[in-house]
C-alpha cells in the first residue's frame, strides 16, 4: 500500500465496519505506529463505526494523517446524518446507553485515543472526529 494524506470509506453496511478497521489498520502501519497503538485505534475506529451503523444508519469515516511542530499522527473523523445526541455529556458517561448495548464506545474511544471533539444535535446529526499521535 502507498500511504495516502487522507481517504474516506462509505459505512453503509455491517460488512464496511471491517473494510475500515482493516483500512485504518493498513494507514497506523504506514505511519509507523506499534503494534499496541495500532491495535488501540483500529478498536476505536470499530467502535465508531458501529454507532454510525447502529444510530444513524450509515455514515463515512474520513482519515488523514497529521504532521504538527514534529508530530505525527492520525486523524478518523466519523459523520452521518442520523437522530444526533440529545446530551453529548451524558451520552460520555461510561454505561450510558440507549441501543441496549454496554455503554462503552464514545467513552471507551476517548480512552483509546489521544484527542476527541463531538459535534451533534438531536436531528443535525453528529461527528466524532479523534486523534491518536505517534509516540
Amino acid at each position: 500500500m502507498t500511504l495516502q494524506e487522507c481517504g474516506e470509506i462509505e459505512i453503509n453496511v455491517e460488512h464496511d465496519i471491517a473494510i475500515a478497521r482493516r483500512a485504518v489498520r493498513d494507514i497506523a502501519a504506514e505511519l509507523g505506529f506499534g503494534v499496541t497503538e495500532t491495535a488501540r485505534i483500529v478498536t476505536a475506529a470499530s467502535e465508531l463505526g458501529r454507532n454510525v451503523h447502529k444510530y444513524a444508519g450509515g455514515g463515512v469515516m474520513r482519515w488523514r494523517a497529521l504532521n504538527k511542530n514534529e508530530r505525527n499522527g492520525l486523524e478518523l473523523s466519523f459523520e452521518d446524518h442520523g437522530p444526533g445526541i440529545a446530551d453529548v455529556d451524558e451520552a460520555m458517561r461510561e454505561g450510558h446507553t440507549t441501543g441496549g448495548g454496554l455503554g462503552m464506545g464514545l467513552p471507551g474511544a476517548k480512552r483509546l485515543m489521544d484527542e476527541m471533539e463531538i459535534n451533534s444535535a438531536p436531528g443535525t446529526g453528529t461527528t466524532v472526529i479523534v486523534r491518536k499521535w505517534r509516540r
